[in-house]
């Protein structure tokens, strides 16, 4: 199956060459057939190439690879692999709560009608802080984790529903689901990555597709 990668490659191909052409044997824009193959392959399909680019670019930056393509982000990516199911992205991760192949972004977007546009820029900030030598020696969140990329998927589940943590106290439960009470709060979920922990931690072994482990 041709993929949209393939399909762009093919594009620039066809409009590189179309280019060549032109420039090689600039009378062919002298007849209106000519003239609009010209402005096909000057205007259409760089608009058209640059459209799928992005779009291709911007698929490929939801995956848990790209992510961890910083050096930064390379702890974070091992304490997904950390074989204790108390740490919350190591046992979202193993047990597939969460899509592996995407498992930073599910987990990092927000869940509103302008989420994916937000996550991008924020990704945008990532980027420019690798690239320009300004990485924080301490790197933190640029807002509080706000409940709602939880609820959006545990809402309504039953053992989010009827945990007995989250039951405790008549309002515990309502105070999460407002966000009033942060599931990052001291006593529930309180140790996320836990990068200090790494050196001493036993690591889980994921089992690839074909059988064979890391």
């Amino acid at each position: 199956m041709i993929g949209p990668l393939t399909t762009l490659i093919g594009i620039l191909v066809v409009a590189g060459f179309l280019a060549a052409v032109f420039v090689f044997r600039p009378g062919i824009t002298l007849t209106r057939g000519g003239k609009m193959l010209a402005f096909v392959s000057l205007f259409v399909f760089p608009v058209f190439s640059l459209a799928m680019g992005t779009s291709e670019h911007m698929e490929r930056s939801k995956s848990t690879a790209f992510c961890l393509t910083c050096h930064v982000m390379e702890d974070y990516g091992k304490s997904l692999h950390i074989d204790d199911p108390s740490f919350l992205p190591a046992a979202h991760y193993q047990n597939n709560r969460v899509p592996r192949g995407q498992a930073c972004y599910t987990c990092h977007t927000d869940y509103t009608m302008f989420g994916t546009f937000s996550a991008k820029l924020r990704g945008l900030r990532h980027v420019y802080a690798q690239v320009s030598g300004q990485v924080p020696e301490k790197l933190s969140l640029y807002s509080p984790y706000n409940n709602r990329e939880c609820l959006h998927c545990h809402a309504g589940s039953r053992s989010f529903e009827e945990g007995a943590t989250h039951n405790a106290e008549p309002d515990r439960l309502p105070k999460i689901k407002s966000n009033e009470l942060s599931c990052l709060s001291s006593g529930c979920h309180e140790s996320v990555h836990n990068i200090a922990g790494l050196k001493d931690a036993k690591f889980w072994s994921e089992v690839k597709s074909d059988g064979e482990g890391n």
